[in-house]
This record gives structure tokens, C-alpha cells and sequence, in this order.
């Protein structure tokens, strides 16, 4: 019997897998909702809060998988998770797995191969949002794999944060999840960046964050309009500031002279410098994205997108 033949969705049978502040989180969701829930973590004691709320305590992996239908991963890395599920697969047979565990969008796929190969219905995710998010509509959770998988628990995954099916190529999800991430990080590090530049003047971090915040807030209504130019493959459409004049060397050239890494905005400048050399000079500053995007990638292009 398939898992999705097994109501999945029912108030009971869901094991969680590792239980650091996300798994705990997506574990006491489940329990609020007065679902039956079987818990595991490698290293004992981070279960007792749990128990204590009504969760079930399993004593090996093994165990907690027999325990329930729906088994969900949210385990340190793509290792912990061969390491943790390869010798159950056989306890896993027949069950659906949900691994929202942080992977790369080919582990998510290996992991995807491997669940079909053990008869595993497999379902990745991707967690946008940060544990005390889990339980409201704030946070987000992509999800690619087992359509079958996605429509049957989602009274499940629906307890956790909104969703959203990216396709069947399991790895998608987390390719989406992790663009997301490379954005977040870049702008975080582009204003440590910033902030170390002002420290050598002794301003503080605050205060450049007071300046800095509604900046960035409202040069983020430009990324619309970039999307529009690198989706029609034109960087020579009206309005655009050209390559030529968004050199950043004196940027550079500033960092360095108050003692302060430029590496942060050389990787723009590199980026820049790299389609001024190839004689887009003229072009707008969106052009950059073809020093990066994939050899064969397609602008725009939204298969198997969101449902």
C-alpha cells in the first residue's frame, strides 16, 4: 500500500527526523494541530520539550520510521541524510518521505533517485523562513518531487507555512530556495561591506543601518525592471544606466585607501569590466547577468513553475 493510500493527511502519523530549532519548530506545529507525532534526534535529550507537549520519543531511526506513514528529514546537511536513512530504506518502503533538510538541487535529485529505486514516495522542500515562523502564513516552503505526494499532505505541509509545488524535477525547489538565499547574502554582505568602509570615519554600524535600510528598500523597486530587460535579452532599451558609466573602481579604489577588503564590490566590478572588454560598454548595467547565467539557459523561462 502506497503512502498516499494511507491518508498521510489524517491527524495522525507524521515522524520528524533531527530536531535542531527547525525540526523541533515543524514537530510542535504538528503537535498543536493535535496530530500524533513520532520524533528522533541523534543526540539525546532534545526530544523532551516535545514529549512533554505529547510527541512520542522513538529510540533509534529505525524505529521512528516504522512509526509513521509520512517521514520528514530536517537534518544538518545531504551526508546526514544518507547516513541517517540508508540503512532503513527497506523501514521506509511504502512511506513518503519529505526531506527538508537544506540540499543542493543534484542531492535533491540523488536523494529523489534513491527514494525510487527503495519504492520511497520522495517529496523535497525548500524552507523559506526561519523557525519562528513555522505555524503562521509568514513563511514560506517550496516543494518539488511526488506531485501525488504534495496534493495528499497538504493539510500537513499547509500547518508549516504557505506552500508552493515548483514541479517534478525534484531538485528545482531547492534551486529556487538557494537563488533566493545567494540575493539575501549578497545584499547582507554588501552592507558589511559598506559599514566597515564608514567605520574608518567612526560611524557606527547603527548608524550607516539607519541610512542604508531605506536606500536599499527603494532601489529594490528597480529589480522589476531589470527582470523586464534580461527576460527581453535587449540591454540597449532607453533608460538603462550604461556599463561605462556604472565602472565601480573608485569604489574599489575608496575601500582599499581606508584599509578595507574590496572584495565584495571588485566581484561587481569584475562582472562589469568582463562586458566592457567585450564591447557592450554602451549597454545597460543588466548585461552583467551574461557574464553569469549558464551556457544554453533561457531568460524567462518558468517551467513547472509555482501552483
Amino acid at each position: 500500500m502506497s503512502a498516499t493510500t494511507r491518508n498521510p493527511a489524517g491527524p495522525g502519523g507524521v515522524t520528524v527526523l533531527g530536531l535542531g530549532a527547525m525540526g523541533s519548530a515543524l514537530a510542535a506545529a504538528l503537535l498543536d494541530t493535535g496530530r500524533t507525532v513520532t520524533v528522533w534526534n541523534r543526540t539525546p535529550g532534545r526530544a523532551e520539550e516535545l514529549v512533554a507537549r505529547g510527541a512520542r520519543a522513538a529510540g533509534s531511526v529505525r524505529e521512528a520510521v516504522a512509526a509513521s506513514p509520512v517521514v520528514v528529514a530536517c537534518l544538518l546537511r545531504y551526508p546526514s541524510v544518507q547516513e541517517t536513512l540508508g540503512p532503513v530504506a527497506g523501514e521506509l518502503r511504502g512511506r513518503t518521505l519529505v526531506n527538508l533538510t537544506t540540499t543542493t538541487p543534484n542531492e535533491s535529485r540523488a536523494l529523489a533517485a534513491w527514494a525510487a529505486g527503495h519504492g520511497i514516495d520522495h517529496l523535497d522542500g525548500a524552507v523559506m523562513a526561519v523557525p519562528a515562523m513555522i505555524g503562521s502564513r509568514e513563511g514560506q516552503i517550496f516543494y518539488s518531487g511526488s506531485r501525488a505526494a504534495y496534493d495528499a499532505l497538504l493539510p500537513v505541509l499547509g500547518v508549516w507555512a504557505t506552500s508552493e509545488f515548483h514541479g517534478e524535477d525534484a531538485g528545482r525547489a531547492s534551486l529556487v530556495d538557494l537563488a533566493m538565499l545567494s540575493g539575501m547574502y549578497q545584499m547582507f554582505t554588501g552592507f558589511l561591506h559598506g559599514a566597515a568602509m564608514v567605520a574608518s570615519l567612526g560611524v557606527s554600524a547603527s548608524d550607516f543601518a539607519a541610512r542604508q535600510v531605506p536606500f536599499l528598500s527603494a532601489m529594490t523597486h528597480g529589480l522589476a525592471d531589470y527582470a523586464k530587460v534580461v527576460d527581453g535579452g535587449d540591454y540597449t532599451v532607453p533608460g538603462q544606466q550604461s556599463l561605462d558609466f556604472s565602472d565601480l573602481s573608485h569604489i574599489v579604489r575608496a575601500s582599499e585607501e581606508q584599509g578595507v577588503d574590496p572584495t565584495p564590490i571588485a566581484a561587481v566590478q569584475e562582472l562589469i569590466a568582463r562586458q566592457i572588454a567585450a564591447g557592450h560598454g554602451s549597454e545597460g548595467f543588466p548585461r552583467i547577468y551574461e557574464s553569469m547565467r549558464a551556457a544554453g539557459s533561457t531568460a524567462g523561462s518558468d517551467e513547472g513553475g509555482a501552483a
